[in-house]
């Protein structure tokens, strides 16, 4: 490979480690194409980029970003899962390991710092943005749905009242 193709690449792998929130190392040795289409699907679902690059290349490029511990986790052929969303392409890889047993996370880049599997671990258990997001409004929403509650039920009381005076009123007339 030509050193310009070299460079093309380390600026590559550096721009999407800087561009992402979360950078997740894997391990993919053995792993059918297949399996790995169908890897690509549900993480290219997510707006995750999934890349494989040589080793070589992005240990010169996490040197160069200061992130050199990463290149700890490098072990064999090694594919890159590139996201905004911290959380999401750790959950689709941890279920995809059950799935399939040549496929495991080794390590990553979480906001500029190294992260090792505890930590991948951790944040794959989390929930992911939209039910995060689904929480908050069920919370927000829950107070709202009580006032609402309380504002029907004035009128509804009133009528209530309102039919017990007229009932008590032809009572009196009766008798």
């Amino acid at each position: 490979m030509a050193n310009e193709e070299k460079e093309a690449i380390i600026a590559e792998i550096k721009q999407h480690i800087q561009n992402s929130t979360l950078s997740v190392m894997s391990k993919y040795q053995g792993i059918t194409v297949e399996d790995v289409t169908t890897l690509r699907v549900q993480l290219r679902g997510e707006n995750i980029t999934y890349k494989v690059y040589k080793n070589t290349l992005a240990k010169r490029a996490l040197a160069e970003l200061d992130l050199e511990d990463a290149a700890q986790y490098f072990d064999g052929p090694t594919a890159w899962a590139f996201s905004e969303d911290p959380v999401a392409p750790a959950k689709i890889l941890k279920d995809f390991a059950k799935e399939v047993d040549n496929v495991a996370m080794v390590g990553g880049v979480l906001d500029g710092k190294v992260v090792g599997t505890d930590q991948l671990q951790k944040l794959a258990d989390l929930p992911t943005r939209d039910q995060l997001l689904a929480q908050v409004v069920g919370t927000i929403a829950a107070p709202l749905r009580d006032l609402v509650g309380t504002l029907n039920a004035v009128p509804r009381n009133m009528v209530g009242v309102i039919g017990a005076i007229r009932r008590k009123k032809e009572e009196e007339e009766a008798a």
